[in-house]
């Protein structure tokens, strides 16, 4: 794909991804790691250059079939206060409970529900007041793996952890990507720990692509990645 720039940020690359893989967007502050996401999603267009989905630039696709393709994971989960199954199953309508226990098994949030005394049928309260951030993002996972998306966007999703949290939601989106090979999953992070499994590590530095590479190739290289891992940016 190739990004051009909006109004207000200015963001070059030239990044080709393929299907299957595992990509990781790191690098310095404001250098446009969200941005990229949203421009992905379409929350605004480019204004120059291109983005491209199997050679086709997605401006000229259906805004609604684009989103459908792709299942974001923020930093902050949204959750309604209505039952657990309820907000899984958001948006959707006769979804079975097997398909929503299936996908809570795959966020590792399923024995957690199963210990409530009422189960899926819990209220979560206001902004999922009830639970804590690991728990809610557990639940956030859950609701994007039942629409099945053939790209996992994963916007800093573990960033407000702690180390305890943060490894059960890695291993919950690994066994999203091993449920579905066929899934290509991009995030955004500056854990090392998340890092250091990915395909393919993208490091932005002022709008632009400064490397790419494997975490080994990276320290190799000794530049932005390398710096950043020196001066403790990457945790």
């Amino acid at each position: 794909s190739t990004c051009g720039s909006s109004w207000y940020v200015s963001i070059k690359c030239l990044l080709f991804i393929f299907k299957l893989q595992y990509v990781m967007f790191t690098g310095t502050s404001g250098g446009g790691k969200s941005t990229i996401i949203q421009l992905l999603e379409r929350f605004y267009d480019v204004t120059s250059g291109q983005i491209l989905l199997d050679g086709i630039d997605i401006r000229q696709l259906n805004l609604h079939w684009i989103r459908s393709q792709f299942g974001l994971v923020s930093q902050e989960p949204i959750l309604f206060d209505l039952t657990i199954a309820e907000n899984i199953a958001y948006g959707l309508e006769n979804v079975p409970m097997e398909d929503i226990i299936n996908a809570a098994n795959t966020a590792n949030i399923h024995h957690f529900i199963e210990k409530l005394p009422q189960g899926y049928e819990t209220k979560v309260g206001i902004k999922g007041s009830f639970l804590s951030g690991g728990e809610k993002q557990r639940i956030a996972i859950a609701r994007v793996l039942l629409r099945r998306p053939k790209v996992l966007l994963l916007d800093e999703a573990t960033s407000a952890m702690d180390s305890y949290n943060e490894q059960i939601v890695q291993e919950a989106l690994e066994k999203a990507q091993t449920e579905d090979p066929s899934r290509t999953s991009l995030i955004i992070a500056h854990r090392l720990s998340t890092i250091r499994s990915c395909d393919l590590i993208c490091v932005l530095d002022r709008g632009s692509i400064a490397q790419s590479g494997t975490h080994t190739e990276l320290v190799q290289q000794r530049g932005v990645y390398y710096k950043m891992l020196r001066q403790n940016d990457l945790q």
